[in-house]
């Protein structure tokens, strides 16, 4: 059956029945409205945050990569999810947003996993070597890079690696062919190619803002 309800209240009713936030995540949650209230969309929402760790267990990852840190939101739940000797690489090109980040690392106390590069992401990726050794990534940056990170993710992930790409709905704008914008255009792009990767296994789901799950194949 159709849900009748509105958005806000789907929206309350499904946080309400995933695992709460503790209070550091609240409080991170609180600043990073404060402090940026004209980006705040960029940060994940608390549901998300529970399945970026629950993915992260799931997979058993030691080695994670997060495309697009903002004040450290998904870090926190994807660092805290890894095993005491696990690494998180953290990409992002803007110091202010990432000095939040780092001081709610080191409050969470998983600084000690986070190797944060303030770099374009792209050039972070393509330096690394082309081992097939990360567990888990997360994409969350800007979109018209979406295929370069796909790509160099991909390649890099070991077979049942697990990433997660964000905002892959964009606002419904995906299926709004006069939109050609060039986040539209590249994120219909990136999801076409996700589709038919034979080298992977995906699910497309309407998570917030629309997030794809995708597993690379082990045989």
């Amino acid at each position: 059956m159709d849900v009748d309800a509105t958005e806000s209240e789907v929206s309350d009713y499904l946080l309400a029945h995933s695992t709460a936030a503790d209070p550091l995540l609240r409080e991170l949650a609180a600043e990073t409205a404060t402090a940026f209230p004209d980006v705040d969309g960029m940060r994940i929402s608390h549901d998300e945050g529970v399945l970026l760790g629950m993915l992260v267990r799931l997979v058993g990852a030691r080695r994670a990569v997060e495309v697009g840190v903002f004040t450290g939101y998904s870090s926190v739940c994807i660092a805290r999810a890894l095993p005491a000797d696990g690494h998180l690489l953290a990409c992002d090109v803007n110091g202010e947003w990432t000095a939040v980040a780092r001081r709610y690392w080191a409050r969470a106390g998983v600084a000690d996993r986070i190797d944060l590069r303030l770099a374009p992401a792209a050039e972070t990726l393509q330096a690394l070597p082309r081992d097939p050794v990360i567990d888990f990534a997360f994409v969350d940056a800007d979109k018209p890079s979406y295929p370069i990170y796909y790509e160099e993710l991909v390649t890099r992930l070991r077979p049942g690696g697990v990433m997660v790409l964000d905002n892959v709905l964009l606002g419904g704008r995906v299926l709004d062919d006069a939109d050609t914008s060039a986040a539209a255009a590249t994120m219909r792009q990136v999801n076409d190619t996700v589709a038919a990767d034979e080298r992977v296994e995906s699910v497309m789901l309407p998570v917030r803002d629309g997030i794809s799950i995708v597993r690379r194949r082990t045989g």
